[in-house]
């Protein structure tokens, strides 16, 4: 039976992992604070329904206590460490970013010496397309700079990119960082639009839309996201023999076995139509206030996801209607609305 560690358990994405790698037949450690950030009732249940399957355990403390997560991965003996843990959100950065520090960067640098002790096969961690910041070149590709990130938020994902990229080449630990691109679906955050937006359409509250509406998003649904990061585990970066020639496209670094892999849906949507998804779920229509762009903000995100399918043979590809309708459903069932 293999056996995966995964931060961030109780939070959207790493809930979903965690169940899709049980499903597997895979036994799971899961590691989470449990912090405030959002809503800890709607983290707690979705611990309480993978505590209800064989073969997952989890511990709860926050990955700047070194020394629990150390006796967790100490007693757990993980083949992979799946890093997806991090004080999320760009809006909330600009108002606490010294949590931004303390989680995304210590805490990371935690789980990256956790690894190294262990010499896991594979350490798979999560960024974020913010990373490319202020690029306008479109889609974003994982060969393009990054070097301009617009908020805190950014740019501590940034800094765990560089930590991962500087520890794979020192001590060979193979590597894998992928950029995600606006995750949405079941059991999703209650800080992110589609959240936000459906419990104000539904309680009859206007919905803001920034930069009046003249947005892109490469809107990706959370089933697709844990497709393609099962997939990943076993694409287990290399480091290149010397003069080994990189194919073009590849973000494969030349000095360690280390990887950056975008997972979008390789389609920017338009902030309305994610709205007119949202309307026609629901069956009513939403309340418009138009607004500015935000401090930090970017008017668009594209993802170019050549990369993954060439690794992996898939690329997500859920249509914004079909995975806002399972949302949606989702929404209803569990707030009886």
């Amino acid at each position: 039976m293999r056996k995966a560690f995964i931060t961030g358990t109780a939070g959207f994405i790493g809930f979903h992992l965690a169940r899709r790698l049980l499903a597997r037949g895979w036994q799971v450690h899961g590691f989470d604070g449990m912090t405030d950030y959002y809503d800890v009732t709607l983290k707690q249940r979705r611990h309480a329904l993978l505590l209800q399957t064989p073969g997952f355990a989890a511990t709860q403390a926050m990955l700047e206590d070194t020394a629990a997560l150390d006796a967790a991965v100490d007693a757990f003996r993980p083949d992979v460490i799946l890093h997806l843990a991090a004080q999320a959100g760009v809006r909330y950065s600009l108002e606490n970013p010294r949590s931004y520090v303390s989680a995304n960067v210590v805490g990371t640098f935690n789980v990256i010496e956790a690894a190294r002790r262990h010499q896991v096969q594979h350490l798979l961690m999560a960024s974020t397309s913010s990373v490319y910041g202020a690029n306008e070149e479109m889609p974003f590709r994982e060969t393009d700079k990054a070097d301009g990130p617009l908020t805190i938020y950014a740019a501590t994902k940034k800094a765990t990119e560089a930590m991962g990229h500087a520890y794979a080449h020192l001590w060979n630990l193979p590597t894998t960082m992928f950029r995600f691109f606006t995750v949405y679906g079941p059991w999703g955050r209650p800080d992110m639009a589609a959240f936000r937006f459906v419990e104000a359409i539904l309680n009859d509250r206007p919905i803001d839309l920034y930069n009046h509406g003249e947005m892109w998003r490469d809107f990706t649904f959370v089933d697709d996201l844990v497709e393609a990061i099962c997939r990943l585990i076993d694409t287990v970066p290399v480091r290149p023999a010397p003069g080994q020639a990189i194919p073009d496209g590849d973000s494969l670094s030349r000095e360690a076995p280390f990887r950056i892999v975008n997972i979008g849906n390789s389609d920017k949507v338009k902030l309305t139509d994610f709205v007119a998804a949202i309307e026609e779920a629901l069956g009513k229509p939403a309340i418009r206030n138009l607004l500015p762009m935000q401090t930090g903000d970017v008017p668009a995100t594209w993802a170019d996801t050549g990369l993954l399918r060439r690794l992996t043979g898939f690329a997500p590809a859920t249509g914004i209607r079909d995975g806002m309708r399972s949302f949606v459903a989702w929404y209803r069932e569990y707030y009886g609305r």
